[in-house]
This record gives C-alpha cells, sequence and structure tokens, in this order.
C-alpha cells in the first residue's frame, strides 16, 4: 500500500544504534522524570533551604562542566560506544545516595557523582546520534528522540502522584529514586551489548591517558572554534543566555506553584503532564518543519514562547499553569529539534565531540551559576524575581540569533 510504503520510507533511518538510544532513552528519561515532579520538596523536607537547592545545583552544573572537555575529546579519540555504557552504569549507582538519603549532604554527594558519570559521556552520546542521523533526517531525527523521550516520561509525574498519594512524600521519593536505579542498569546493559562503534579509527583507552588528556582535550576544545563557521559560535553563544535563565527557574517550578500559588500537591503531576503531551503532540510535524523549511526559525519562535510562558506561571492559577506548560513543552521542541540539526550542520564529524564538549562545558558553568542566582533570588528577594530574570535573558538570545546565525550553504555529513 502506498501509505505503509511512504511511512517505511520516512521513518527507514530509525535503525541500528539511533534505534538502541532512542530505546534505552525512553527508559532513562521516565526514570528521571519520575522523582524529579517532587525534587526539590524531597530536598526541602531532607533539611534544605531554597539557597541550598540553588548550591546543589552549582556543584551539580560544575560537575557536569569538569568532564566536558575530556568528555569530547575522548569520545573523538576512544570511540563513543565505551563512554556512553560504561557512563551509564555509573549514573545509575549514583541514583542509590537519593534513594537512601538521610538529609540533604546525601542529595549533594550524589548529584556530584551523578554529573561527573554524566557529563563524561554526554557529548559522546550526541555524537553517536548525530553520526547515526542522515543529514535531510536530522531535524526528523532529533524531534523524534524529542518525541519518544516525551512519550516515556508522560507517565512519570502520574506514578510520582500515586507514590505520593500511598507512601507520602519522602518514602515515596524513596521508592522512586530506588526504581531509577533498577530502569538505569537495564538501560546500561542494553548500550553495552547493543551499540556499535561509528568511529573508524580509535585507540584503546587507559587511565593514563584519561590523565594527560585533560589539558590535551581543553587545549583542542577551545582551538576546535577555528575549525567550525562562525555561526556555530554565536549559535552556543545566544543559548548561554538562555541557559542562564533557564536554570534560575527550572528547580522551583513546583515549589512556587506549591507555596505561592497554592497549588494541592496532589494536583501538580496532572498540571505537569501537560509539558510531554505537548512535545509528542508537536515533535514530528516540527521535526518535519526542521528539515523541510528552516532551522533557525523555530530557534526564534521558540525564545519568545519560552518569554510568555514565563510570565504565565508567574501570573498563575491553575489554567494559567497549564498552558504556560504548554508552551514550555512547545519551546522545548521547537529549540531541541532545530539547534541540534543546525549544530550538526555546521560542525564536521570528527570535531563533533569537541564542539559537544565545549558548549556543554560553557552551558554548564552558566547554569551553575544561574541555580545558585535563582535560589538567592527566590529566598532572599523575591519568589517572583528568577522568572523575571529568566524573561529578560531571552532578549540578547533572540538579537545574536537574528542578527549573526546563519544556515550554511551545504550541510556537514
Amino acid at each position: 500500500m502506498p501509505l505503509i510504503d511512504n511511512l517505511k520510507n520516512e521513518f527507514s533511518f530509525i535503525k541500528g544504534n539511533y534505534a538502541v538510544l532512542v530505546g534505552s532513552w525512553i527508559l532513562i528519561d521516565f526514570a528521571m522524570e519520575l522523582p524529579a515532579t517532587y525534587y526539590a520538596l524531597y530536598v526541602l523536607q531532607l533539611g534544605a533551604t531554597e539557597t541550598i537547592i540553588g548550591m546543589i545545583g552549582l556543584f551539580s552544573f560544575l560537575a557536569l562542566a569538569s568532564m566536558q572537555f575530556p568528555g569530547g575529546y575522548l569520545a573523538d579519540k576512544f570511540g563513543r560506544k565505551w563512554l556512553i555504557s560504561s557512563m551509564t552504569f555509573g549514573v545509575a549507582l549514583c541514583y542509590i545516595f537519593y534513594a537512601i538519603a538521610p538529609s540533604w549532604h546525601f542529595i549533594l554527594i550524589g548529584a556530584v557523582l551523578m554529573s561527573l558519570f554524566n557529563s563524561t559521556y554526554q557529548p559522546a552520546l550526541m555524537a553517536m546520534i548525530a553520526d547515526s542521523l542522515p543529514p535531510e533526517r536530522r531535524g526528523m531525527g532529533f524531534g523524534i528522540i524529542m518525541l519518544i523521550t516525551s512519550a516515556s516520561t508522560t507517565p512519570g509525574p502520574i506514578f510520582a502522584g500515586l507514590l505520593y498519594n500511598w507512601f507520602g512524600l519522602e518514602q515515596g521519593m524513596r521508592i522512586g529514586y530506588s526504581i531509577v536505579v533498577v530502569l538505569f542498569l537495564i538501560a546500561a546493559f542494553l548500550r553495552l551489548l547493543r551499540l556499535e562503534e561509528t568511529m573508524a579509527s580509535t585507540q584503546k583507552p587507559s587511565l593514563s591517558e584519561l590523565l594527560r588528556s585533560y589539558p590535551i582535550a581543553m587545549k583542542e576544545s577551545f582551538g576546535v572554534w577555528k575549525k567550525v563557521p562562525r555561526s556555530m559560535f554565536y549559535l552556543f553563544l545566544s543559548t548561554a543566555f538562555i541557559m542562564f535563565g533557564i536554570a534560575s527557574v527550572n528547580l522551583y517550578f513546583v515549589v512556587y506553584a506549591v507555596e505561592e500559588l497554592l497549588i494541592d500537591k496532589a494536583i501538580w503531576p496532572f498540571i505537569l503532564t501537560a509539558l510531554p503531551v505537548t512535545m509528542i503532540v508537536l515533535s514530528i510535524p516540527i521535526g518535519k518543519i526542521v528539515d523541510k523549511i528552516n532551522r533557525k526559525l523555530p530557534i526564534l519562535a521558540a525564545y519568545v514562547i519560552f518569554g510568555f510562558s514565563m510570565w504565565l506561571f508567574v501570573e498563575g492559577d491553575l489554567p494559567r499553569l497549564f498552558v504556560s506548560l504548554v508552551l514550555v513543552g512547545a519551546g522545548q521542541v521547537m529549540i531541541g529539534s532545530a539547534f541540534s540539526a543546525l549544530q550538526t550542520d555546521l560542525t564536521p564529524k570528527e570535531q563533533r565531540g569537541k564542539v559537544n564538549g565545549f558548549t556543554n562545558f560553557a552551558n554548564y558553568i552558566v547554569m551553575a551559576l544561574g541555580s545558585l542566582t535563582g535560589g538567592i533570588l527566590y529566598e532572599h528577594f523575591s519568589p517572583q524575581l528568577p522568572f523575571l530574570l529568566a524573561m529578560v535573558l531571552i532578549v540578547p538570545s533572540f538579537i545574536l540569533t537574528l542578527v549573526l546565525v546563519h544556515e550554511p550553504e551545504r550541510r556537514e555529513q
């Protein structure tokens, strides 16, 4: 049948490494979203304050930043597979600290260790996805990742709400984090057994080489900007402003909703579900727009949508909160699909690990400062200030992208 043949042709790129990464990502995304629903309230119950939550975010993002240079360098030199599979095991074990935490100090330890493992393999993960997608399907490819991972996260808040109703906040969160450990281990075994290396020439890693690689990796990651178009640098710079704003509010959505807007804790998971449902609905259509029409316009549209969504959340009641999270979901799909596709278009294959490493490093430093800033503003000045700051920072991001970022005439393979 023509329709079936067209669908097979449209989605023929979903195979091999790409299919394995999507499958494991489903497990990981559901696992992470399950306890994330009440994360900030859980840490507050363990004795923290809003500023301490921001401080945990600060150290977590600094740890994420610390391994981005060697992560990108190692991904290009030693290959993608061993980094992705081994570090996923490490992340799984770190969540044990969250499950058994008697105080917020254990959350801090788990967050830092998890971030170290995560940061080491993130450049390899994004590089392997880019390696596995044909140029004409990159928008669809990254859009489908957002679609499938959004579908896996949709039940996350609902399950978190059920655990809260059955066991209370603290015990429900401990059970949730135990589930996270199990699902991460399954994903790690799947990646270990099914992924195939995409680099043609790689070296066997050793501990001494890992230690020696840091200064070399840092030098090469800074030097990579001489080997990629200027538009790639301006694209990175524009997102740095957005990342600061997102980090300043990200941990405080649930706290603001419950404490300032007086939303019932049991209702919050159902409101939060609007975000992944929106991403499910829009992922494939926006992915096709990114492939067929333009990469840059969806990024600009996402910036405007994010600003409006922050205003709605601050002025929120129940309907406005719902609309705000729908807009956040739409913005995430737009910027996720278009940014990843445009970055891949602009970056040669042999430089992608280092570009991912540098951009991740810088963004995590920015997000570390944003997280701490948001916590201080929320606790000591006004709960609305972090959200207003996020809105203001959209302006330079929009201008930089509009004026200085240009799509390439020829997309990198």
